[in-house]
């Protein structure tokens, strides 16, 4: 797997699709890694070059003392693309990867073609609740957290039917290093975008699942209403990680917004 050096960090990446495609850039979610894209790639490398990574903290990018801030997330993916020669990306990010996204089409306006925004928010309260998982996290390890996200991310029906699938989040949900993970909750605890999106000029497309319960649909139509051009587009029988629960439908919705303002 390659590593850029940017923004003082080993950054992990991997670049598929063809080299002279339009380029899209693809954030991931806490307690992830770049393999939660695995469900969404061949829907798009026929014509786009698509980076992945891992975020400060997560799979094989350097873990750093936290704690975290999106700024900090959203100017080590900006130092990424720039170590790669990329000028301008379509930047697709689900749950802390949309919030980096939304930091970079708010700060970098000049960077992005277009923003795709996944079951994501923009302010996640209450305070209390992260002070709950950190303490889980310090006592018990990511194990002490990892099967409460998993019902948090998929539907009950969606676990016990597809237990391959599932087998393969919780790999790599428990690979995340507790301080990654804790440097990285940090800045989503601490988030407050929400006047920030009304600087965003990119078109937007805003993705979620109906039963989202981690970035509701309420939250999602916070983002739509505040981001200039921007649509939404809601997948029933899914929640946290859509890509994953219904990736026809979120692989369809994502191709056809990027296509539309490539």
């Amino acid at each position: 797997m390659p590593i850029a050096k940017a923004n003082n960090l080993d950054i992990a990446y991997r670049v598929d699709g063809p080299e002279n495609g339009p380029t899209i850039v693809m954030s991931n979610s806490l307690m992830s890694s770049m393999a939660m894209w695995d469900w969404n790639i061949e829907a798009l490398t026929d014509r786009y070059r698509v980076i992945r990574y891992d975020t400060r903290g997560h799979g094989k990018t350097s873990v750093t003392p936290g704690p975290y801030s999106i700024e900090l997330l959203a100017k080590d993916l900006i130092a990424l693309i720039d170590s790669l020669g990329v000028a301008k990306a379509h930047f697709v990010g689900l749950s802390m990867g949309g919030m980096i996204c939304q930091y970079i089409g708010a700060h970098f306006s000049d960077r992005v073609l277009s923003l795709s925004l996944c079951d994501t928010a923009s302010e996640m309260p209450p305070r209390s609740l992260w002070e709950e998982r950190f303490a889980i996290a310090n006592s018990k390890g990511i194990q002490g957290l990892v099967d409460g996200t998993i019902q948090r991310w998929f539907l009950g029906g969606f676990i016990s039917q597809n237990p391959e699938t599932i087998a393969k989040v919780r790999q790599m949900i428990l690979a995340t290093p507790v301080e990654g993970y804790l440097g990285c909750a940090s800045a989503v605890r601490d988030m407050a975008q929400s006047t920030m999106l009304l600087k965003i000029k990119a078109p937007t497309c805003i993705i979620t699942g109906k039963q989202d319960p981690a970035c509701t649909v309420d939250q999602a139509t916070v983002l739509h209403r505040l981001i200039p051009h921007s649509s939404l587009t809601i997948i029933d029988q899914a929640a946290h990680l859509a890509n994953i629960e219904k990736p026809e439908e979120f692989n369809s919705a994502l191709r056809n917004f990027i296509d539309s303002v490539s």
